[in-house]
Parts: C-alpha cells; structure tokens; sequence
C-alpha cells in the first residue's frame, strides 16, 4: 500500500495521552457509553470534514459520523459559526424565533412529500418517536403499534419494546400493544426464503400477525426505510409500498423513522420517496444539526390537530426547536442542499461500494454489500457463518492501528462517513481497510 495521505498514526493506539484521558474519565463516568468508544480507548481533540484527530496526534479516515450524525463533518466552520452568533443572543426559548422558522421553512420546502407541511420539533430520536406514537393515537382513536425485527427506535420505556434484537432482553417490563414482525431484509430471510420465489411472504406473516396477536386496534405501523443498526439493511424493493397498503387496510398510520435516512443520507434528500413511500408522519434526526441535539416529524396538518396532541404543551418538548438547536440544523440542512451533498454521497457511495466489492472478490470473507448513497453494510463470514466477536474486535483494532475509525467491531459492519468525504479519502479507506483486513486474515 502507498504511504496514506489522510491517516496518520504516530504512536501506539491508544496513544498514552488517551490512555490516561480516558483513566481519569473512568474514574467519574458510569459504564454504558457507546461500545465502539469502549473497544477503541481514543480520546478525540477535534477533526476536519471526514478526518478526525486524538489527543495524541494520530489522524483517522472516518467511516462512523458518531453512527451518522456528523453529516457535514467534523469541525465546519459554518456550523461553529452559527452556534457562536446565535448563542451571543439567545439559546434557549420555546417563544417564536427566527431561527425556528428559517428551520420550519426549508424542512416543510424540503420534506418526503408536498403533502407533509407540519413539523414538531425535539432534543433525541426516541423523543420524537414517542411523539409520532402519541399522535398516530390521537388521530385514529387506535392504541396498539406494530414494528419490524432488526428495527431500532430508541432506549426510552415508551419504545424499547419495538427494538427488533436481543437489546431489549432484561428489559422488562415492555409496554402491551407493541408487537413485531420480519422485516425483509432478503440477505437472510427470517421466513427462510428467496427474494425471486418468495412473493413477499413477510407481508403474509405480518398480516397474520395483525390478525392473530393484536387485538385489532392498530395505530401505527413503524418502519426504517433502510433499518440501520441492524447493518444498514436495504429491504426487498416492493416491501415498503405493500406495507403502505396492510396500514390503509387496518385503518393505521404509516411512520417512516428516518432518523439515519433523512437528510442526504442515502444520495437523496429522503429515503421514503425512492421506496414509492409517501408515509403519514417521518421521523428525523441524527445528520441534520450535525452533532447539535435536535431531531422531530413531519406530518400533515389535517392529522397534526389531532387532540390532545394538539393541546398546549401536549406535543411539545422543554429544549426541542430551541433558538440554539435550530441555528445548528439551519447551518448543517443549509450546506447539505446548497452543496448538493445528497447527490454526492450517491457518487462517492457508489464508489465504495464498488471498491468494497472488489475487496469482496479477493477476501471470501466479505459478504452481502449492500446500501444506498453513504448509508453502507456487508457481512464478514466464514462461508454461512458470521465472524465471532473476538475476531471482529481484533479488525476494528487493526483499522484503528492504520488509521481508520469503523464499525468492524460485529460481524454486520455499518459504514456512513461523513456527506462530505472525498473520493480521494475514500480510495485511501479501502486501502486501509484491505491492509488491515489482510492483518487479521
């Protein structure tokens, strides 16, 4: 491999000033924080658009984002200068500004479909989802929610329930009236199926499902366009809009949790239009304040004055839409559509898509690639079987040892870079990558 350009590595990883950082925080943090801060011991200083730097010295390709959020990278001025301007002024209001309404304004301009010209607004992606479900119920007077395996909504009580994984084993108690169903992620169909016999056999057991194991009171159906923690998933191509069909004919709302999709993600603006889905209520987050907390949905105005969600302070959020938060959003959606950074990701996603199934060709290992624009997965595997949780750990460290941050730590890798990496960085990463990968092989 050539010298790297953008990596750099000068001591061992981690480094001692990040060994001792991290000592020390240890000390004061409680356990629970993000596995892959956990595995990597890192200490970061800062970054610039797809790089970012620890407190050592050493320089890392990005293919995390913080799990996506750092849409237009690390470090941007323009989001450093938003927030200094606005938080000389004001930070914190529920009161009109003018902020929020730049915000509400390019959202409603920008949203999945014409359609959808009401927007709330929150601080974390479960927040928002907790709300959607509220209002699906206040609009059809029905209770129960139905979501998919290898869905992931959020930590909070009121949505543990619909996680598709083994995450919310222990969690007891789950709130009644959520149930789950397969999601159809073709690669390894729960149903045991092909996608060109199967005849999409996830929406017989889902309609199955609705009528063996709920009580008939469905509010919502909740789905990811492309489900995102469990490996950036893309579903069969005729999925979505038959599940658009099983909610009208259960009198349900369709919502779309495009917290990881929206927002030039997957080389379009939204995912919801390119999989023929015009949902009830979309759900967003992550990339679009680029760090800043802040996320919210988008619905009609005839299902918005449901009551009492539409009652003073029934939809509402103590930090959601404040001045400070909607500065940030207005910074990061403001450079993400001038820059066309959607259209982009779609290039350069392709670009490692392709490099990553020249990878594939050369190391068996590499598996099911897949994803859309800069929203990316494979498999590692032996054959039919998955890499076991020692040997992905042992690549994730051999990635960080040459420079590059991923999410190799479990045998379904996620890979979502920053909008703005470049396709020099990108040919770079791979490299990296297939270094580290020979490593460990």
């Amino acid at each position: 491999m050539h010298a790297p350009v953008f990596a750099k590595i000068t001591t061992e990883i981690p480094g001692p000033t990040s060994r001792s950082l991290c000592q020390e925080e240890s000390q004061y943090l409680a356990p629970g924080i993000q596995q892959i801060s956990t595995l990597a011991g890192l200490a970061m200083a800062g970054g610039e658009g797809a790089l970012l730097l620890d407190v050592d010295g050493n320089r890392f390709i990005d293919w995390v984002a913080g799990i996506g959020v750092a849409s237009i990278g690390h470090g941007h001025p323009a989001l450093a200068q938003a927030l200094f301007e606005q938080a000389s002024q004001l930070s914190s209001t529920s009161f009109a500004s003018p902020a929020r309404l730049e915000l509400l304004r390019r959202i409603v301009e920008h949203a999945p479909h014409p359609s959808l010209d009401r927007v709330q607004l929150y601080s974390s992606g479960a927040e928002a989802v907790e709300s959607a479900l509220r209002l699906a119920r206040a609009a059809t007077g029905h209770r129960e929610v139905v979501a998919f395996w290898g869905g992931f909504h959020g930590k909070t009580h009121g949505v543990i329930g619909l996680c598709g994984s083994e995450f919310k084993h222990g969690q007891l108690p789950i709130l009644p009236g959520q149930h789950l169903a397969p999601y159809a992620d073709c690669s390894r169909c729960a149903l045991r199926q092909t996608p060109d016999t199967c005849q999409l056999a996830c929406i017989d057991f889902l309609r199955d499902q609705l009528r063996l194991a709920t009580v008939a009171d469905v509010a919502a159906i909740l789905v990811e366009p492309i489900q995102g923690t469990a490996g950036n998933v893309v579903p069969h191509p005729d999925f979505l809009p038959a599940l658009a069909q099983v909610a009208k004919e259960h009198g349900a709302l369709l919502i779309a949790d495009e917290m990881i999709t929206g927002f030039g993600r997957t080389g379009s603006l939204w995912a919801s239009p390119d999989a023929g889905l015009t949902p009830d209520i979309v759900i967003f987050g992550k990339g679009v304040a680029a760090g800043f907390p802040l996320s919210g949905l988008i619905t009609r105005k005839e299902l918005a004055t449901a009551r009492p969600w539409s009652d003073p302070s029934h939809s509402s959020s103590s930090f959601g839409g404040n001045p400070l938060a909607c500065a940030a959003a207005n910074a990061t959606t403001r450079i993400i559509i001038e820059q066309d950074l959607a259209t982009h990701a779609k290039a350069v996603g392709a670009q490692l898509v392709a490099g990553l199934e020249r990878l594939a060709a050369r190391f068996p290992s590499i598996q099911r690639v897949r994803g859309r624009g800069l929203l990316i997965g494979f498999d590692l595997m032996d054959g039919p079987v998955l890499w076991s949780k020692d040997r992905c750990v042992a690549l994730f460290r051999a990635c960080l040892a040459r420079g590059l941050l991923t999410m190799t730590y479990t045998p379904r890798v996620r890979i979502n870079p920053p909008l703005v990496v470049s396709a020099a960085q990108v040919e770079e990463s791979l490299a990296l990558f297939a270094d580290a990968l020979q490593a460990v092989s």
